[in-house]
């Protein structure tokens, strides 16, 4: 079994995987203070709930966006499995041809969410992910990254709401009843939801006439299932996005 992480700014999905089958995933706080006992602690309480042997582990991978979560997790996997993991980063093959005008600078997440889009849906292809943050990628026909648009995440509209605004609570992300709320918790879902389903909508509209051809879409992250049925748009769904490109990733460097 190949353990395989995706670090983010709030959250961490730690998974497993065995040659074409995800084993199990789940999602973790990001902690940037936790040592590697703690991360080992979480990543066996996560390998025990789905009745699986550590003692099986034989790889991981590793994508981030958070640089010392990552060093703390590659302790963990070095101290505890004896592993040395794939770190997602230059020098790692992907396969995707990169065409910004600083490859470098291209988070890791969007490298992963990439390649697995393009391995499973046709292209051109635009390629969502709702985090913390809201990225849309553009993939033209010929499999060629062109660029990113980038947003702030459901999570961080929620936050600053609440803590932004003087008499504006927190709330959570859940369906509004209608678009024009007649109290401050449905109007903020409305303006949350409704707003980022429009947007959503909006930005893929302006994508496909700029760049000049219909795409596919295609959407995950933790505040897809919220978002992707308000919008009009035909937007595919797949939550394990993420963990399939980790899989398809870790294939080329083995």
């Amino acid at each position: 079994m190949v353990l395989a992480f995706d670090i983010g700014n709030t959250h961490m999905l730690v998974g497993g995987f065995d040659h074409e089958a995800i084993l199990f995933t789940e999602l973790i706080s990001t902690n940037r203070t936790a040592t590697d006992l703690e991360y080992a602690t979480l990543i066996r309480a996560a390998l025990a709930s789905h009745e699986l042997n550590e003692n099986v582990i034989d790889g991981a991978i590793i994508s981030s966006v958070v640089p010392t979560v990552t060093a703390t997790i590659k302790t963990t996997i070095e101290r505890f499995y004896h592993i040395d993991p794939i770190i997602i980063g230059p020098g790692v093959k992907s396969g995707l041809k990169i065409r910004i005008d600083n490859p470098a600078q291209l988070g890791s997440d969007l490298v992963v969410c990439a390649v697995a889009g393009i391995k499973d849906y046709p292209v051109p292809q635009i390629n969502i992910y709702m985090g913390t943050a809201t990225t849309i990628s553009l993939i033209d026909e010929n499999k060629n990254f062109l660029g990113t648009s980038i947003a702030a995440g459901m999570g961080v509209s929620t936050e600053a709401l609440a803590t932004r605004t003087s008499q504006l609570p927190s709330i959570a992300v859940e369906s509004p009843k209608k678009v024009i709320g007649t109290n401050t918790i449905d109007s903020m879902r409305s303006g949350l939801v409704f707003f980022n389903a429009s947007a959503i909508d909006g930005m893929i509209q302006r994508i496909e006439e700029e760049y000049g051809k219909p795409c596919t879409i295609v959407a995950t992250g933790r505040y897809a299932p919220s978002i992707l049925p308000h919008c009009k748009r035909k937007i595919l769904h797949d939550p394990d996005l993420i963990m399939k490109g980790l899989m398809e990733i870790y294939r080329k460097n083995i």
